[in-house]
């Protein structure tokens, strides 16, 4: 069975494909400045657009990046929950700001590096992905804004801690 067409013969998009506006501030940041909108793996993806952000402190004093990250997790069930209700999906995949926040979280214990970064993102991802207790019951029982944040959160601080304790046999 083939998708419905548009006029023009191009496949129709989903409701909630339709409804994501780049033009809107809270879509740009839910979506990770477009990047959840990929295809496919938007979480790895979301991820990866991140990374620039993260990049941007590695010159400037740990409390800088810290403070940051506080900021980003403090309006991420804003963010996220505003743009799910938009859209009328909870925590639909093109919405990665909280896979921005759990890897901001995960690089806060940790000097920069480039194997860092590597570790880091494998390491987020994996939890984010895995979703082993007590991430898995977070993302099953806590809704709305914080839901679709709590999760990532987590997955962000146990890889941090991870990370850190790396540190001896990385460098």
């Amino acid at each position: 069975m083939s998708e419905p067409k548009s006029e023009k013969g191009e496949p129709e998009k989903t409701m909630q494909e339709r409804n994501f506006n780049l033009c809107n501030k809270t879509h740009l940041l839910a979506t990770g400045f477009g990047s959840g909108l990929l295809p496919f793996s938007p979480g790895t993806f979301g991820t990866v657009a991140a990374i620039p952000f993260y990049l941007c402190f590695v010159y400037a004093p740990d409390w800088t990046f810290w403070l940051f990250t506080l900021l980003v997790c403090l309006v991420g069930p804003y963010i996220c929950g505003k743009a799910a209700d938009d859209i009328g999906v909870h925590d639909h995949k093109a919405i990665v700001w909280d896979e921005f926040a759990g890897f901001f979280i995960t690089m806060c214990l940790v000097p920069f590096s480039w194997i860092n970064v590597l570790i880091g993102f494998v390491l987020f991802r994996f939890f984010d992905i895995i979703k082993p207790w007590p991430i898995s019951w977070l993302d099953k029982h806590v809704h709305g804004g914080l839901g679709i944040m709590i999760d990532d959160i987590v997955a962000g601080i146990i890889s941090a801690g991870i990370l850190f304790y790396l540190q001896p046999f990385i460098h």
